[in-house]
């Protein structure tokens, strides 16, 4: 059985597209990264949620720019953390995106931006 990471269903979270098995949206986990949220704090503060799962829900917004755009830095990454090489080690290759899901935080000291 193949599991659909992000779903969208209308009668849902009013439709707005969330993480399987949650009730997190995409929108949400993005607000999360974008204040700085990496991969195991949001699994620590969301035990529900998987590693693939937050990939893929990335990977959604990458797909779906115009509804996120908020979220997208000039260069067309997505805002804050986001998996380091380690953390992205086990991932699918279609969740291995650089800049969307790939995205290390950068060495204390040096300014992001």
């Amino acid at each position: 059985m193949t599991i659909k990471w992000v779903k969208v269903d209308p009668l849902v979270m009013n439709g707005e597209p969330f993480c399987y098995g949650t009730r997190i949206t995409v929108r949400q986990l993005l607000e999360l990264r974008r204040s700085g949220f990496g991969l195991l704090e949001l699994l620590k503060d969301h035990p529900e949620l998987r590693t693939v799962g937050i990939a893929a829900a990335y990977a959604f917004a990458a797909r779906n720019r115009e509804r996120y755009a908020e979220f997208f830095e000039p260069d067309g990454s997505l805002a804050g953390p986001g998996y380091t090489e380690a953390e992205a080690a086990g991932l699918p290759p279609q969740y291995r995106l650089p800049a969307i899901v790939i995205k290390p935080r950068p060495a204390p000291g040096v300014a992001s931006g």
